[in-house]
């Protein structure tokens, strides 16, 4: 069968395309990028090919370029798209919303980034509220973004952006959410890996004479650097962010000096003569000198610091007791606390940047619009998963599980209605594959929450209880 003219020369909107098969699609994808075009429409959604450098097509001549401009009267942008969501906000007076999906590394921050900073320059007033918007970015990827083997600055979160506009479309605050934080990065990093930004933003930037109180190790994934990166130059940025959303010299002092409690709270060791008996007073009395200066965080006594971390205090029979822990219950005792006091710390940041950038106003005439962008964490696969990999993928199953609703079921559902004569459009539904994971009141969610709360849990016994429960489906 001859190739179609359409797959030879390429097409800006792949609704266009004469072989509409996976083939033909992945084959547009790359004449357009070889021609430079990392933009394609399929309709009204839009394909972003990540070039992984920088290009000349976000200017401000560009922001005038596709404002006010019908979608797909110009070639592909995501300027195009922002300008959609804006017009259709201001003439049908409905909020919109904008999902940005794709896998790790596909350019998903960058493409968010990107979006508000159209809207921020076609609301056309260049107040103080946008640029605290816009200076939320260099924060929230310092705290939640990581090198990982696939993305030197990949998000390990999800975020929700509600930007608010009055009637005459300029912008009047926002507000944000986070999801699944990737707590366990703070302990450890898989090889070639790094921790979050802001650890080697802080150890790179800061002055000598601070700098003191954050030597530590951060070598578990043997990467320090990462290509492209200045880290002493974004802790510039980072600072003057967070002066920009009015975080204080003090607050932001604290801030880092809780980075630096995490930190030597990493380098706590733990062993004793037998199996039940840990210590090491040295290293813990070093980590309690050192983060006095967190402003009441953790000031403690050696000998309490000391206790909590090698023992467990519990209640039995009405009666206090306490039992000293082996050195791997130490151990995870201590990561799960950096691990939490890190987690806080990124909620009362998000905290305060909200209450920064979203004002609640008192006037009941003044209706304001929302834009949503949602810039979820990419679908990774890896040799070995982890929970929150699960966790991850499972929201990205839950959002193409959306796509395939709106795109495929619900379009041919009305082409029944309405008669039309069309070819049926075949697809893969991952509906059984989210109940089986999520679907109530049995699933294996919630069964790994069951089995997590028995002492003797292992991962063998939670195999053996998910088996059971797939054959229960399966006879169904």
């Amino acid at each position: 069968k001859p190739m179609h003219p359409t797959s030879v020369e390429g097409v800006d909107d792949m609704i266009k395309l004469g072989d509409l098969t996976e083939a033909g699609i992945l084959r547009n994808l790359l004449i357009r990028y070889k021609q430079g075009a990392i933009y394609t429409y399929i309709g009204s959604v839009l394909v972003a090919v990540n070039p992984y450098q920088v290009l000349p097509i976000y200017t401000a001549e560009q922001v005038r370029l596709y404002h006010g401009r019908r979608l797909g009267e110009l070639p592909p942008h995501v300027f195009a798209i922002a300008d959609s969501c804006y017009y259709n906000l201001r003439r049908n007076q409905r909020n919109q919303c904008c999902v940005i999906s794709g896998e790790s590394g596909a350019g998903k921050t960058e493409s968010t980034k990107l979006i508000l900073q159209f809207l921020a320059a076609v609301s056309g007033q260049h107040s103080w509220i946008e640029q605290q918007i816009l200076q939320a970015n260099p924060i929230l990827e310092a705290f939640g973004n990581a090198k990982t083997v696939r993305n030197d600055n990949s998000s390990r979160f999800g975020k929700y952006v509600e930007i608010f506009f009055n009637k005459e479309g300029i912008i009047e605050g926002a507000h944000m959410e986070q999801y699944l934080l990737e707590k366990s990065r703070v302990c450890h990093q898989a090889k070639m890996e790094r921790n979050y930004h802001i650890f080697y933003c802080v150890l790179s930037g800061m002055p000598k004479e601070q700098k003191s109180l954050f030597l530590t190790v951060l070598f578990q994934g043997d990467c320090i650097s990462c290509e492209g990166q200045d880290d002493a130059d974004e802790f510039s940025r980072i600072r003057m962010a967070l002066k920009v959303l009015t975080f204080t010299e003090k607050e932001s002092w604290e801030i880092f000096c809780l980075l630096a409690a995490i930190l030597h709270l990493g380098n706590i060791s733990f062993e004793g003569q037998r199996k039940s008996d840990v210590y090491d007073s040295v290293d813990i009395r070093k980590f309690v000198i050192d983060v006095n200066c967190s402003s009441n965080i953790w000031r403690c006594l050696v000998t309490s610091l000391d206790m909590s971390l090698t023992h467990r205090t519990f209640v039995a029979n009405r009666e206090r007791l306490t039992k000293p822990l082996s050195s791997e219950q130490a151990v995870d005792g201590r990561d799960a606390l950096a691990k939490a006091v890190y987690s806080r710390l990124f909620m009362w940041i998000f905290g305060k940047i909200n209450s920064a950038i979203h004002k609640t106003t008192t006037d009941a005439s003044c209706t304001l619009r929302t834009i949503g962008l949602l810039d979820i964490f990419g679908f990774e696969n890896f040799s070995k998963n982890s929970f929150e990999q699960l966790c991850i993928n499972y929201a990205n199953e839950q959002l193409q599980q959306f796509f395939v609703e709106h795109i495929f079921k619900l379009e041919q559902e009305e082409y029944l209605k309405e008669g039309i004569t069309w070819k049926n459009v075949s697809f893969t539904d991952n509906q059984r594959t989210l109940e089986l994971l999520a679907r109530k009141p049995l699933n294996i969610l919630a069964l790994i929450d069951e089995e997590s709360h028995f002492p003797k849990a292992s991962q063998k016994s939670a195999i053996e209880l998910f088996k059971l429960h797939i054959l229960r489906i399966s006879l169904l």
